[in-house]
């Protein structure tokens, strides 16, 4: 068995996780709650205050504990300056 060198294992598991994440579409939807916040420069905590939530609901939006409203997905694109699309795609597309 070859042994593999820190980058290969660190490659293999990004090529892991982006494919569980195409396999479960709430995975997906964490992963961009993540990124919208981040590329808004923004902690969980400055994110909640700007929501008028607390930082332990960010926290569990992004884990995956909570499901979040469309109510919720609205106000967390407007905070962070992102355009919210919701698309239904046929099976097997």
């Amino acid at each position: 068995m070859t042994r593999m060198n820190s980058e290969e294992r660190k490659a293999r598991d990004a090529a892991f996780a982006e494919l569980l994440v195409s396999m479960n579409p709430e995975s997906a939807l964490r992963k961009e709650l993540v990124a919208a916040r981040e590329r808004a420069g923004l902690t969980q905590s400055e994110l909640a205050r700007r929501m008028g939530t607390t930082q332990s609901v960010i926290a569990r939006l992004e884990i995956g504990g909570r499901s979040p409203s469309f109510r919720t997905l609205r106000r967390l694109a407007r905070v962070t300056g992102s355009r919210l699309v919701v698309r239904l795609d046929p099976v097997g597309a």
